[in-house]
């Protein structure tokens, strides 16, 4: 993100950017190749990267570990997706080798069956209380059974939002490049309900600091897990 918390121009101008993994556009990187490719590591450390369905439509993402470097098991690919708008001509549809999963709130049974048919895993995941969006916490629990130990959150900001809110981040790793972008309409890191009182805001510990280049990332932990 930039300096002033934002991965993106105006919808208009460019696409949204992912921010919890680094982020890019259309219009132009936020960061740096060399951020970007630290990104990768994150990525091949991870047993999944999950992202909302509004960057796929923006960004057309692969989604892919590109590190290079052998893993335990494929990276699995995991949208959310209240009302299946998952493009079909998407990177991530073309590529998908049952490692993408879509989680929906309302699934369509003609929509479904084509996604399936392309070789996406679809699943119907409880809603939130309230807004209709699928649960944060209920994907956590879906995905641990599912033997996933890791999520690698890249946004965007309804999602990261929605994922802070929930409680369920334990760690953040944020790049930000020596950039103001300003303007009410640039897409900012975080969307949603947030938090009402500076007291209820979501505390990073165990911070440490990374530099890539002129870029550089904040790394620390919402929940120690050398204990809170």
């Amino acid at each position: 993100m930039t300096l002033d918390g934002k991965i993106a121009p105006p919808p208009n101008e460019s696409h949204h950017s992912t921010a919890l993994g680094g982020g890019g556009a259309t219009g132009g990187w936020v960061t740096s190749e060399i951020a970007r490719a630290h990104v990768q590591q994150l990525r091949h450390q991870n047993d999944a990267i999950m992202v909302g369905v509004g960057t796929i439509i923006a960004d057309d993402p692969l989604l892919t570990d590109r590190s290079g470097l052998p893993r335990r098991r494929p990276l699995l690919r995991v949208i959310v997706d209240s009302r299946l708008r998952l493009p079909p001509q998407s990177r991530v549809v073309k590529t998908a080798k049952d490692d993408v999963l879509v989680l929906c709130s309302f699934a369509e049974e003609k929509r479904k069956r084509e996604l399936l048919g392309q070789g996406i895993r679809v699943e119907q995941v409880q809603v939130g209380v309230g807004d209709g969006r699928p649960d944060m916490r209920g994907i956590a629990q879906r995905l641990g059974t599912m033997e996933i130990t890791s999520l690698l959150v890249e946004g965007g900001a309804m999602i990261n939002g929605a994922t802070l809110a929930s409680g369920i981040v334990d760690k953040v790793f944020l790049y930000y490049a020596p950039k103001i972008l300003d303007g009410m309409g640039s897409v900012p890191f975080a969307t949603g309900v947030g938090f009402d009182r500076m007291s209820d805001a979501a505390q990073v510990k165990a911070i440490k600091l990374h530099r890539f280049g002129e870029d550089f990332a904040v790394e620390g932990y919402l929940h120690d897990p050398y204990g809170d």
